[in-house]
């Protein structure tokens, strides 16, 4: 059974391995929040350090480029705030600190919601998305019991419910067609990555169009499997 469309919540985190992953799993879902009026905030965990296939890219330059194009696409979003753990790109680990972090994050914001990346995606090849999806998880289950982390002298919290992007298995859909646009502007803010990522580099014009349409075709595919003209797909993971 695939549901469709929570109730806008309050308050949301949506956490990525590296810049624009939040805006590619999950950029039309929370910009449709935003607008209904939720306060969105976003959590970056690596620096993107290794986000060019330019070798001789200095790479505290592209660091800071890469939080400006978040910064921005965030904005872009109607996010109110990024947060930047900034581990290094390739090197995410879950270990106790890492997950001290993040937990630290999900009892600041105090979300009803959170997204991130399914870790049990099947044949998923980059580590960093498979374990930004596990400490996300390790992280939830830390911020709601008081015996985790004591010394952050901040109240537990626990989400109600967890959105996975990047989904083998979809159990939950949220219609986006109003928003997809938003999506798209959000994306293509992240300049650095539109050679490797987006495949925009010879001819800008004509390879922005041909990539704003497959973000639309994508969305209207992940439509067509609960019924509606447009979507974004999760598994939905409920009694957190």
């Amino acid at each position: 059974m695939i549901t469709v469309d929570l109730e806008v919540p309050r308050r949301v985190l949506a956490v990525g391995a590296h810049p624009d992953d939040v805006e590619f799993g999950c950029g039309a879902t929370l910009a449709k929040w935003s607008e209904a009026g939720a306060d969105v905030q976003l959590c970056v965990c690596t620096d993107g350090s290794k986000g060019t296939w330019d070798a001789t890219q200095e790479v505290a330059a592209l660091v800071a480029r890469r939080e400006g194009e978040q910064r921005s696409a965030a904005g872009a979003l109607g996010a109110s705030a990024v947060h930047f753990l900034r581990y290094v790109d390739g090197e995410l680990t879950e270990d106790l600190g890492t997950r001290a972090a993040l937990c630290a994050v999900i009892r600041e914001v105090k979300p009803d919601v959170v997204l991130t990346h399914d870790p049990w995606k099947v044949e998923r090849i980059h580590p960093d998305h498979r374990i930004a999806g596990t400490l996300t998880i390790d992280a939830i289950v830390a911020a709601r019991d008081p015996h985790f982390f004591p010394e952050q002298e901040l109240a537990p919290h626990r989400p109600s419910t967890l959105l996975l992007f990047e989904a083998s298995k979809v159990t939950h859909v949220e219609r986006v067609q109003h928003h997809i646009e938003r999506k798209i502007v959000a994306l293509l803010h992240h300049r650095s990555q539109w050679q490797s990522t987006m495949g925009i580099d010879a001819d800008p014009e004509r390879e922005q169009s041909e990539f704003a349409q497959r973000l639309v075709d994508r969305a209207q595919a992940e439509g067509i499997r609960a019924g509606v003209r447009a979507a974004e797909a999760f598994r939905r993971v409920e009694g957190l």
